[in-house]
């Protein structure tokens, strides 16, 4: 069985009385994007510096590449790279000088600084800012810039916090597209930082969701869903409203455990989704009109706000 790549166990850290993060638990393996979700101090940024050895936990503990974060943070910190919310750029320096100079600093000598620099800003569409001041570089080109940054000493992992704040929606989709193929053609691992959920959806495979500090849920999306909702929803568009006579009908069908009249027909909540066609012929057989029978899966969203609404606090 492959080793997690990430590892946190009970991980906790204390801000004055209260704790910033209490007792998070979660692994990622290789190649996944894992997505901290949660709104703004929820923890998700205090996580990642705990990850990386810049904060020292007050409990609990953590290995990433198989190394203690706090132990090994030097040895730890080459083999990963950080996308921070402020890209920190210096205005005065071209594009290609600011990686080169962050480069320089990670110990690559200057000619294979460059080469790799000038690789990535083209490879991230930014050819024509190469030899630019990055003063009057838009939101979006900054961001890209950033992260050609962080991906120049060629890490295993990446930590991406709020990589799309503040961008256009053009610009939102190319940094999407770039993350995308981080994971799936170059397999890293990706910590992806977020409070806006149709990205997290997009790209994460597993999700942690984050309130308070503490860990709420944590998983794939479609196994949090059936967690929270074990039944499967299904719209039956049956061109009118069901009669009282067609959901007698329906709730008398094996697998179904509820049935409502909906504007077009019926919403019916059934065991899994082999009941559905047993479903449908007993309506045609019955000469109830079925023009579609669509499973309806519980969005990110709707998993997102369930959760926060069950939440104690």
């Amino acid at each position: 069985m492959t080793e997690p790549v990430i590892s946190a166990h009970d991980l906790s850290r204390r801000l004055g009385a209260t704790f910033a993060l209490d007792g998070v638990t979660f692994d990622a393996e290789p190649g996944e994007v894992v997505a901290l979700l949660g709104p703004n101090g929820a923890g998700k940024t205090t996580t990642v510096r705990l990850l990386n050895g810049l904060l020292r936990p007050d409990r609990g503990h953590s290995r990433v590449l198989g190394l203690d974060p706090i132990a090994d943070g030097g040895a730890l910190r080459r083999r990963t790279g950080v996308l921070t919310e402020n890209a920190g750029l210096d205005d005065r320096l071209s594009a290609l000088e600011n990686l080169v100079f962050t480069a320089r600093i990670r110990g690559i000598d200057r000619r294979d600084a460059t080469r790799r620099a000038g690789a990535l800003l083209e490879q991230f569409g930014l050819a024509d800012r190469i030899d630019t001041p990055v003063q009057g570089a838009s939101t979006g080109q900054r961001r890209r810039m950033a992260l050609a940054r962080a991906l120049l000493h060629d890490p295993e992992v990446l930590f991406l916090d709020e990589p799309t704040s503040g961008l256009d929606p053009a610009a939102t989709r190319d940094v999407l597209d770039l993350i995308g193929s981080l994971t799936r053609d170059q397999g890293r691992t990706v910590i992806l930082c977020t409070h806006f959920l149709a990205e997290a959806n997009r790209l994460a495979s597993r999700v942690a969701l984050l309130q308070h500090g503490r860990l709420t849920a944590f998983g794939r999306p479609d196994d949090l869903a059936r967690t929270l909702w074990p039944a499967l929803a299904v719209e039956l568009d049956l061109g009118s409203q069901a009669s009282p006579a067609t959901l007698d009908l329906l709730l008398a069908c094996r697998g179904v455990v509820g049935a409502e009249a909906s504007a077009d027909g019926a919403r019916v909540q059934v065991e899994t989704r082999a009941v559905v066609p047993a479903l449908v012929d007993t309506l045609v057989a019955r000469e109830v009109p079925v023009f579609a029978a669509i499973p309806h899966r519980p969005s990110l969203e709707d998993i997102y706000f369930a959760l926060q609404d069950n939440d104690p606090r």
